[in-house]
């Protein structure tokens, strides 16, 4: 009987399919369920026509990084556009999505500004061991020791941003205040920055102290820092990774870390994670954080205005806002 009642309350909303992880959630899913006939493969119990419904659903939405396949987007043949709520977009069929004519959106800059902070912030933890000092402290090492191992000075660095976007913009701009020296690499030279242009990461990384990562994952990226690159920032550089892992050959990095071959690392995250690589468990010159760069009750507020914005602009053809271009 209630499940009669909550399905003729909503059978006059607009149907809002969801795609997601059973881990991923958003806060505001209770008001979704007063705006839409929400369509919710996980939830428990189902809506109870859920297996015709969700066939003529044409709003999705795509909850964080949920992996959206070509096979995925085949049982929902109605689905004219996927609103999506993380920053990146290696976990959508790009391609599928092109095919089909389906408009797809992004976090945009929701995040960009705590993304940005963080990158900073793990820059200055390892340049001057903000970390590892902490540890040093709460382990009880500082009496009888009359010096600690000297940090490295942030001011004047020259930093490499590799993807020069909406969060290394903001990167850029903060470490100007620092004094520091900016250059660049991106999919194009960017005409409305004085900033030198590099065309390739290797030549940016010789040229660079700190080289930041905050590009796109996408076929051409991955692995984009590879050994070359790391060996042309050489011994007293350091990497700071607010991207992806596996923009990263995360292999090599270990490695070149444990053997000293480059000076430090910032790592918001990996390759495999949860799984981070146990060598790197005890290094001073390397800080660790986990994939949470982007969480801030400020950039939760910014994300839920977005998508809720987008939610109901498709329905009432307006303008999306954060639209991915698939040319």
């Amino acid at each position: 009987m209630a499940a009669a009642t909550h399905e003729n309350q909503t059978s006059n909303l607009p149907l809002l399919l969801l795609h997601r992880s059973p881990k991923y959630n958003l806060s505001f899913f209770p008001f979704l369920h007063t705006k839409y006939t929400v369509l919710d493969p996980h939830a428990a119990p189902p809506h109870p026509s859920f297996a015709t419904l969700s066939k003529s659903a044409r709003l999705m939405l795509c909850v964080g990084p949920s992996t959206l396949t070509s096979d995925d987007l085949d049982q929902y043949p109605a689905v004219e556009c996927v609103v999506g709520s993380s920053a990146g977009l290696n976990h959508f069929d790009l391609a599928a999505c092109r095919r089909r004519g389906i408009l797809v959106t992004s976090a945009g800059d929701s995040f960009s500004d705590d993304v940005a902070d963080y990158a900073v912030g793990l820059a200055i933890d390892v340049l001057r061991r903000v970390s590892a000092g902490h540890r040093f402290v709460r382990a009880g090492s500082w009496p009888g020791h009359e010096g600690y191992m000297l940090g490295s000075k942030v001011s004047g660095k020259r930093v490499g941003i590799v993807g020069l976007g909406s969060i290394g913009s903001r990167v850029a701009k903060r470490l100007e205040s620092f004094g520091c020296s900016v250059s660049y690499n991106s999919r194009k030279k960017k005409s409305h920055v004085s900033y030198p242009y590099y065309d390739n990461v290797v030549d940016l990384s010789s040229n660079s102290d700190i080289l930041i990562v905050c590009c796109a994952l996408t076929d051409e990226t991955y692995h984009v820092i590879g050994k070359d690159v790391m060996t042309a920032l050489g011994k007293n550089g350091i990497i700071v990774n607010v991207g992806r892992g596996a923009l990263i050959d995360e292999n090599e990095l270990v490695k070149m870390l444990v053997r000293g071959e480059i000076g430090g690392a910032g790592l918001d995250v990996f390759e495999h994670e949860p799984h981070v690589p146990e060598e790197l468990f005890t290094l001073d010159n390397v800080v660790l954080s986990p994939h949470q760069a982007v969480l801030t009750p400020g950039s939760f507020a910014a994300l839920e205005e977005l998508v809720r914005g987008n939610l109901e602009a498709f329905f009432l053809k307006k303008p999306l806002r954060a639209e991915v271009g698939l040319d």
